[in-house]
């Protein structure tokens, strides 16, 4: 009915409670189902086969073998589909941030009144800028080695305090406080920071970058564990945990840390420079801490064992004590060899002493015989005799006293007149030059510095030319007769003697 008809009014004041067709209503209502039917049809056939080049964001693989993702450009986001079949036949597997051309068919969803593409075939179309930008930066953190399992630190057994960057509000933290409290009851210190737009990251890498300062001294105890957790979202959800300031701030963080970004799909750059990756904040929360029910079963475990093992050893050991005792023999076995030996020793004593008294009494009368006093007055005269020729002999002493003194005389005069000195007394030098004797003129010569020893001392001199002159002397300055031009001696002066006289 038109809002212009004349009833309109009337009809729209009656304020009917039920509907009720009316003469000439040619719009009979719909069913929400029979609406999303008619519009499922109109959108396949019109949109029967579409190609659509767009970036995947929000990959999903389910158990089922199906893929779910979006496909996006800068101002649209369309939902997608792509059944087990084709999924299986695709030649490479779709990562979010990659460009793809799909080909499919758009149809529509009722149950969320959406429409989305079911994707028959789906071709790479080249790198999405951001995952290009995530590969770039992960290329170049690996470079400097953030990555390297070397830098990995192990992760502490059973931690007293656990330090948890994450939003204070999430299901996180919820659900690793009741995993742990289910596990192992343990003090946790949450550092909150935002997970997601703008300052995230530098939120993210001030808390990490704060426990690894913290030292301990204070009233809050350093934590010997860092857990990094987020709950699951997109590429764009989850950049936070790719900007390099994160990477690098769990790269150097001294204490061990846990990446538990998003489910198990989903991986960031936080997660390679981490200690360790859990899939899920739930699944850090199992790495961080032991079961305490099972450390309790396996301490009383260990400790049953132990007392078996103690009471097991002291049977065993007393079993052996009780087998080496039966075989060990008694003390008259023991003792039987020797008291046997000892009787033998007792007879063969007795019976040495009397061969030893026997020898000794034959061996004293032997003796006794030979002391006999004629023996002995026959020894006395040997013994005499021998003393006899012993004894000196005055006059044979005194003629060898005097041979003795007559070569010792003779031997002296000899080295009398041998002595060099002796000449000097008489007026004669002797010329020596360097410790040597000089014996010729040519030899004074090649010296040119002699000494003169004489019989009161010694006088240096030096050899000139007038030592060449007296080699060969003028015949003329030689008088005929020598002894009429000599001086004549004084009377004081000695006579001259031969060298050797």
């Amino acid at each position: 009915m038109s809002p212009t008809s004349p009833d309109f009014d009337a009809y729209d004041s009656m304020g009917r409670l039920l509907a009720e067709e009316r003469a000439g209503d040619n719009a009979p209502p719909l069913s929400v189902s029979e609406l999303s039917g008619m519009l499922k049809r109109t959108v396949e056939d019109r949109f029967g086969h579409v190609r659509l080049r767009g970036e995947i964001s929000g990959f999903k693989r389910a158990a089922s073998g199906h893929l779910y993702l979006a496909l996006k450009d800068d101002n649209a986001v369309l939902d997608g589909v792509m059944w087990k079949g084709g999924a299986q036949r695709l030649a490479f597997s779709p990562q979010d941030g990659v460009e793809v051309i799909a080909t499919g068919k758009l149809t529509t969803y009722p149950g969320r009144s959406k429409y989305q593409i079911v994707i028959e075939r789906m071709e790479l179309a080249g790198e999405g800028a951001l995952m290009a930008l995530l590969e770039k930066l992960k290329a170049k953190l690996a470079a400097e080695g953030l990555f390297a399992a070397e830098r990995k630190q192990p992760l502490p057994f059973l931690p007293r305090t656990i330090g948890v960057v994450t939003s204070p509000t999430g299901a996180v933290i919820r659900d690793i406080l009741h995993r742990l409290a289910d596990r192992c009851p343990t003090n946790v210190l949450v550092w909150p920071v935002l997970v997601q737009g703008n300052g995230a990251a530098e939120q993210i890498a001030r808390a990490v970058r704060g426990f690894s300062a913290m030292d301990g001294n204070g009233p809050v105890p350093r934590p010997d564990l860092v857990i990094v957790a987020r709950g699951g979202g997109s590429i764009e959800d989850l950049w936070s945990f790719n900007e390099e300031i994160v990477v690098r701030a769990v790269a150097d963080c001294t204490i061990p840390i846990i990446s538990a970004v998003g489910h198990e799909t989903d991986t960031t750059l936080c997660d390679h420079a981490a200690d360790r990756r859990a899939p899920t904040p739930t699944a850090a929360a199992e790495m961080a801490v032991p079961v305490r029910a099972d450390l309790l079963a396996t301490l009383a475990e260990m400790g049953l064992r132990a007392g078996r093992a103690v009471r097991r050893n002291a049977a065993q050991a007393k079993e052996r004590l009780d087998m080496q005792a039966r075989l060990m023999p008694t003390p008259d076995m023991l003792l039987a060899p020797q008291r046997q030996r000892l009787d033998q020793l007792s007879e063969a004593l007795a019976s040495g002493l009397r061969h030893r008294i026997a020898d000794a009494r034959a061996q004293l009368g032997q003796a006794g015989g030979a002391l006999r006093p004629a023996l002995l007055q026959q020894q006395l005269a040997r013994a005499s005799e021998r003393l006899e020729r012993l004894r000196p002999r005055p006059d044979y002493l005194a003629r060898v006293l005097t041979d003795r003194a007559t070569a010792f005389d003779r031997v002296s005069r000899h080295f009398t007149s041998l002595d060099p000195d002796r000449p000097l007394a008489r007026g004669y030098a002797r010329v020596m030059a360097g410790g040597r004797l000089v014996q010729s003129v040519a030899a004074a010569q090649a010296a040119g510095a002699v000494t003169l020893h004489f019989k009161d001392g010694t006088v240096d001199a030096t050899v000139g030319q007038g030592a060449a002159l007296l080699e060969k002397p003028d015949p003329a300055a030689i008088s005929s007769t020598p002894r009429q031009s000599r001086k004549p001696r004084s009377a004081d002066a000695p006579p001259q003697q031969d060298l050797f006289s």
